[in-house]
C-alpha cells in the first residue's frame, strides 16, 4: 500500500515512548501522508501538543469540551476524515477502552466513530502485557479486525529486559504499508469460491492414550480460514485436534491422524477451487498400535517403535487436480529454509508456497506472531515482516487472489 495523499490519525497515549510517536509522525508525513494527531491526556503531559502541531501542521484533539471550530464536531469529523488510525504506543488502559467499546474521552471517542483501518501497537511493562484481562482484549481486536503491531522486546523503562516495547517508527511505518485494510486493486476472485483450510498438527496413536504428534497449535490455519471467510469464500476447515473456535460460517470437517486429512482432503478439494495446506502432518505413525496402554515394567527400560511413513497430501491432491484449481502448501522449517522450501515447490506441484522459520522464538508454532516467505514459479521469495497471525493470513488471502487465475 503506498501512503501517499493516505489520511493517518496517529493516537498517542500515556506511555513512557509518547516520545517515539514523533518520530513516527515525521516519518508517516515523509511517505506521502496527511497527518493528524490525538493524544491523551496522560501523554500531553509527557509530549507536548505543540510537538505534533509544529510536524504536522495541524492541531492536536486532546479533549471534546472546546470546540476550535464550533461548525462541526471535531471528534466525528476526525473520525470521518480518516483512512488509516494508528494506537502508538498503546497502552494497556486504551486497549481496554476500545476493546470495550467505552468512549470517555477524546481519544476513544474518536476512535470509536473511526470506520477506516486501525493499527495497534501495545506498549507496556511486560507483566502488564501478559496479564489474561490484556490478553483478553487484544484477543477482541483482533476479532474486531484491527491489526495488532507485535510488540518488541528489549530494555524497558523499569530497567530490565521484557517484552512490551513499541516497535520502532520505521518498522511500524513497513508493517502498516504491509497490512493496510484497503480494497484490492483487482476484483475479488474469491468471493462465492469454495476454499479448503488445513489447520493443526495431526496425531498418530501409539496405543490408545499416547501419540505423536507436534507443537502445532492450529492458530495459522484458523486464522486463514477466518480471512477467506472475510473475503466472502465458502471455507471447509479440515482440522486436526485443537482449542480453538473455527469461524462461525464454516464447514469444519474434524481429523486426527494424517490419512484421515488425507482422504478428506482429497474428498473435499474435488468440489473445490482453492486448497490451503496450512496443517502440520505427522510425517511418520507407527507400523503397530496397541490395543491397550503400553506398561513400564521392571524389564522394559528402553522401548522401541516402528515407524513408517504417512500420506503425502499435497501429492494425493496432485493426483485429482483439475486445471484451475489452486493449490498452496507450507514448509515449516528449522534450517535451510529457502533451499528446503524451493525444494518442496517443485516436488510438490504446488502453485504458491508459504515458508518459515519455526525455529525462531515466538514464530510460528504456538506462537501468535509469524513470518513467511512467499515462493512462487519463477518469482523472487517476498518475505513478510513479523506480524500477527491474522494480518499474515489476510497476506496469504490477499495474494492468492492476486495471482490465482481463474
Amino acid at each position: 500500500m503506498q501512503l501517499a495523499h493516505q489520511n493517518v490519525a496517529l493516537y498517542v497515549t500515556g506511555s513512557i515512548a509518547a516520545y517515539k510517536a514523533a518520530f513516527l509522525a515525521r516519518l508517516l508525513i515523509k511517505a506521502g501522508a496527511n497527518v493528524r494527531v490525538v493524544e491523551t491526556e496522560a501523554a500531553a503531559e509527557l509530549v507536548t501538543p505543540l510537538t505534533f502541531e509544529s510536524l504536522t501542521k495541524a492541531s492536536v484533539l486532546t479533549t471534546t469540551f472546546t470546540l476550535d471550530h464550533p461548525a462541526q464536531i471535531e471528534h466525528i469529523e476526525l473520525a470521518d476524515w480518516t483512512d488509516i488510525a494508528i494506537a502508538a504506543p498503546a497502552t494497556a488502559n486504551f486497549i481496554a477502552q476500545i476493546a470495550n467499546g467505552l468512549a470517555n474521552d477524546a481519544a476513544s471517542l474518536t476512535w470509536l466513530a473511526t470506520t477506516g483501518a486501525k493499527f495497534v501497537a501495545p506498549t507496556m511493562n511486560t507483566h502488564m502485557l501478559e496479564n489474561p484481562a490484556t490478553q483478553r482484549n487484544l484477543a477482541q481486536l483482533e476479532a474486531d479486525r484491527v491489526y495488532l503491531l507485535a510488540p518488541e522486546a528489549g530494555f524497558l523503562a523499569e530497567g530490565y529486559e521484557g517484552l512490551g516495547r513499541m516497535p520502532e517508527p520505521e518498522t511500524i511505518v513497513t508493517r502498516i504499508s504491509e497490512v493496510a485494510d484497503e480494497p484490492l486493486t483487482t476484483d475479488n476472485k474469491l468471493a462465492g469460491k469454495r476454499v479448503v483450510v488445513t489447520a493443526g498438527g495431526t496425531r498418530e496413536h501409539l496405543d490408545p492414550v499416547r501419540y505423536i504428534g507436534n507443537e502445532s497449535s492450529g492458530k495459522m490455519g484458523y486464522a486463514i480460514a477466518q480471512a477467506a471467510v472475510n473475503m466472502g469464500a465458502y471455507v471447509t476447515l479440515v482440522s486436526a485436534p485443537t482449542r480453538l473456535t473455527p469461524p462461525a460460517e464454516a464447514e469444519v470437517i474434524p481429523v486426527e491422524s494424517t490419512e484421515e486429512m488425507r482422504d478428506a482432503v482429497v474428498s473435499a478439494f474435488q468440489r473445490s477451487d482453492v486448497l490451503v495446506m496450512a496443517a502440520a502432518p505427522a510425517d511418520f505413525r507407527p507400523v503397530a498400535v496397541a490395543d491397550q496402554k503400553i506398561k513400564k515394567s521392571a524389564d522394559n527400560d528402553r522401548l522401541q517403535v516402528d515407524l513408517v511413513k504417512t500420506p503425502d497430501i499435497l501429492k494425493a491432491v496432485a493426483k485429482v487436480k483439475q486445471p484451475g484449481q489452486f493449490t498452496v502448501g507450507f514448509a515449516a522449517e528449522t534450517q535451510n529454509l529457502l533451499a528446503f522450501a524451493n525444494q518442496k515447490l517443485m516436488d510438490k506441484g504446488v502453485n504458491m508456497l508459504v515458508a518459515n522459520d519455526v525455529s525462531q522464538a515466538g514464530i510460528g508454532f504456538n506462537g501468535d506472531q509469524n513470518q513467511v516467505t512467499f515462493l512462487l514459479p519463477d518469482q523472487a521469495p517476498q518475505k513478510t515482516p513479523v506480524l500477527t497471525k491474522t494480518a499474515i493470513a489476510k497476506l496469504i488471502m490477499t495474494k492468492i487472489n492476486d495471482v490465482w487465475t481463474v
